[in-house]
């Protein structure tokens, strides 16, 4: 699981003679992730497309404008189909001159549509103004603007530029401006008056805008009719269409494939990827098909470094049972000279042009990475992938998340009713939607809804009401609590230490992570630039949590997790209550080494680890070393105290919701609601004055009680909803922010290349 699957690289080579029937039959069997042919052996060059590859890439284009115009969606496929070259000639043409003509059509219409409609647009302020269109131009002695603006500033600024004479008419704000002056659009700037263009036309605006609507409604009816027969071509070729993409799309990829090939007159040899437990699956495939006209070879077995460095390397370096070499006899020579090519000769390939040799690789590329996990795993790939795919060296962290991300999440939430919802939620979107990525999603949804169920049953609350622990426990009590109410503060005491705790040893297993990967320099080199790390923050941390320092730490430290009877180390008290979790740990005891000559401070173990852990991080990291030890070994670990502030925050939401509509009242620091409450402890808690809140559901009297129901219902969905989104924009970023931030940071760089292999997953076409 920590590891990708194991791949081989692999080489087929053969006479150019069978390269068609090699490429169809590697295709098939969708196996081979090629690696393109670098040029750097002598003698050999990069493959040349073959032949028909320009017209099938052509077709290609055109299906896929013409699924484009008509708007071809998966569920227009119908059955498989098979695809011929005839089809592909005749009926594919006629399909793209009537689409095409449909289409320019469209286009036309769309364009004389949008031509009426501005010129509409343009209308209707005149048939606003009512007047003829004629009357509005063709004055020897007089100007005229139509346009939108202040009647009473066009009117100040025509007096004041001393026009001799005016008209202004007005009308559902357009106005009509008649003024003997040859600048009257000079006059009318400083009025800010917007200007409309006169139409070129006669007679009534209203009458012209009514032939307008009517050329609308006509181009529109025109337009309706070629969309009509766009659709009925959708459903009559869609299917076709489909299926000719793939055709096409298979038949380029196959012929476009020598381009990654190294080639001579007489030779190709193809390289590639595979996982190394299928190898025999592509020999025996391409044996089956090709003969003995090809030779396939397992070239190496390769494992890398945390940088990407080749430190093992296993030379297998022979052909798989079943394939023989082939020879000039039988047309499988692959050297100009007539012999054939050996797979392998030392450390060398007997495959160039001039019967020499060519180094064993033709490609630097590293292997694609398929990641390794149970199907269970399988989805939080998806969240790795967000920063990035693993390189094929580095240890594969999604098991990790798998393990700590639903147990992050559910801590915080912690609610059955909020788990069993989210639950559903995932369920439904695996069931309902096709994309990988978004199933994913749904079954991560699923894993956080269980653990919040969970966590939900141990802390008996159900949508924030702690009335599922009366029933489920028989003392009435769930065995933990959240710490909201002042009766069990301690509980959040609790969750604070071991938010610490958790990223202590989350951080150690990322730095784990990468002392495992550069253990391939040297167990000195990954103990110094990664235990070392380990070291330091355990070390703090356990100086934290022992009994040195006393007056510095808060005595919860000592008594949340202890036994009742314990001695609290900072008070000296017998710890009698207080204790959430009963683990009997009361602190890391404190072994004294020495104490410092005229200063008295006394240096403990705990500190001496520390010290060295330090010392080691700035050795290996320098000066920047000292900074990055306060911002990683305390900053990183005290950041994970933000699962312990979400639960409460999520609990006091939810806590806050439920006060306003079933009201509650403080007993003894116990937050008690009054809607299930009896009467009489109500009436008692109203007397002491510990109701905090009457609560909607409790109001007096027919029309308040009516009134209160109502408007708490929707208080309570409302509330409930937003709690439950703000969970996950809350618990689930923050789990990830963990993940991605404090977690991957140690040890994770990504860029892995994935693994596809040469070949097309048929969805539309047969080949029966």
């Amino acid at each position: 699981m920590l590891r990708p699957e194991r791949m081989s690289l692999v080489s087929v080579t053969g006479s150019k003679q069978v390269m068609d029937e090699a490429i169809e039959a590697v295709h098939d069997l969708r196996l081979l992730h090629v690696t393109d042919y670098e040029g750097s052996w002598d003698g050999f060059d990069p493959g040349d497309p073959m032949a028909g590859a320009d017209d099938a890439s052509e077709k290609l284009v055109t299906v896929r404008s013409l699924q484009s115009i008509l708007g071809v969606e998966d569920e227009d496929a119908g059955p498989a189909r098979i695809v011929t070259e005839d089809a592909l000639d005749t009926e594919l043409e006629e399909i793209r001159t009537e689409v095409n003509e449909l289409d320019d059509r469209r286009d036309e219409l769309r364009d004389e549509l949008r031509a009426v409609e501005d010129r509409i647009a343009t209308m209707e302020p005149f048939a606003r103004l009512g007047i003829d269109l004629d009357l509005l131009r063709g004055y020897d002695s007089l100007s005229v603007a139509v346009g939108e603006g202040d009647e009473e500033r066009v009117r100040r600024e025509l007096i004041d530029a001393d026009v001799d004479g005016y008209e202004i008419y007005s009308e559902d704000d357009v106005l009509a401006v008649f003024a003997r002056t040859d600048d009257l659009a000079d006059v009318l700037v400083n009025a800010e008056f917007t200007t409309y263009e006169i139409p070129d036309a006669e007679g009534s605006p209203d009458d012209y805008l009514d032939d307008l609507e009517d050329e609308r409604e006509r181009l529109q009816s025109k337009l309706h009719t070629v969309e009509d027969e766009l659709e009925e071509q959708r459903l009559d070729v869609g299917g076709f269409l489909l299926a000719a993409e793939e055709t096409l799309a298979i038949e380029v990829e196959q012929r476009e494939a020598p381009l990654s090939f190294a080639t001579t007159e007489n030779a190709f040899v193809a390289e590639g990827w595979i996982p190394t437990d299928r190898f025999v699956d592509l020999a025996e495939g391409l044996h089956e098909e090709v003969g003995d006209h090809i030779e396939v070879d397992e070239l190496e077995r390769a494992q890398y470094d945390g940088e990407g460095q080749v430190v093992s390397r296993e030379e297998v370096g022979g052909g798989a049972p079943g394939t023989p070499e082939p020879t000039a006899a039988d047309g499988g020579e692959v050297r100009a000279d007539g012999g054939h090519a050996s797979a392998s000769d030392g450390d060398q390939r007997a495959v160039r042009s001039d019967g020499g040799t060519a180094t064993k690789s033709m490609s630097t590329s590293g292997p694609p990475v398929i990641q390794n996990n149970p199907g269970g795993v399988r989805p939080f790939e998806s969240l790795v992938e967000v920063i990035n795919r693993p390189k094929y060296s580095e240890l594969d962290p999604t098991v990790v998340i798998f393990l700590t991300f639903p147990l992050f999440f559910g801590f915080m939430i912690g609610d059955l009713g909020y788990g069993l919802l989210y639950f559903g939620l995932g369920y439904y979107i695996t069931r309902n939607f096709e994309s990988d990525v978004i199933r994913s999603l749904g079954a991560i949804g699923m894993w956080a809804g269980g653990f919040t169920a969970i966590f939900g049953v141990l802390y008996g609350e159900f949508f924030g009401l702690h009335q599922l622990g009366y029933l489920l426990y028989p003392s009435g009590s769930p065995p933990i609590h959240k710490g909201l109410q002042p009766h069990y503060i301690y509980y959040a005491q609790a969750w604070l230490l071991l938010s610490v705790v958790v990223g202590v040893l989350h951080l150690a297993l990322g730095r784990l992570f990468d002392f495992y990967e550069n253990l391939t320099h040297g167990f000195g080199e990954a103990f110094v630039e990664s235990f070392s790390w380990i070291i330091l923050t355990v070390g703090l941390w356990a100086w934290v949590f022992s009994k040195t320092a006393l007056a510095a730490k808060p005595p919860f430290m000592f008594s949340v997790f202890a036994r009742e009877g314990m001695t609290n180390p900072a008070t000296g008290e017998t710890i009698s209550e207080g204790v959430a979790i009963p683990l009997g740990f009361n602190g890391f005891p404190a072994i004294d080494l020495f104490t410092i000559p005229g200063i008295g401070i006394v240096v403990d173990l705990m500190l001496v680890v520390t010290l060295v852990g330090l010392a080691l991080v700035v050795y290996a990291e320098g000066g920047i070393g000292l900074i990055e030890s306060i911002t990683q070994a305390f900053g990183h670990v005290v950041s994970y105290t933000r699962l312990a502030a979400v639960l409460l925050a999520k609990a006091g939401m939810a806590l806050a919701v439920n006060l306003l509509v079933f009201g509650a009242y403080s007993h003894d620091g116990e937050f008690h609601l009054i809607f299930f409450s009896e009467a009489a402890e109500v009436a008692e808690a109203q007397e002491a004055g510990e109701v905090i809140f009457s609560g909607l559901f409790n109001g007096e009297g027919a029309v308040m009680l009516l009134l209160g129901f109502i408007f708490g219902v929707i208080i309570l969905v409302l509330g409930h909803a937003l709690v439950l989104v703000l969970g996950i924009t809350s618990a689930g970023l923050q789990a990830v922010r963990l993940e991605y931030v404090e977690f991957f940071g140690k040890f994770y760089e990504g860029g892995g290349e994935t693994y596809a292999p040469f070949g097309y997953d048929r969805r539309y076409t047969t080949e029966d």
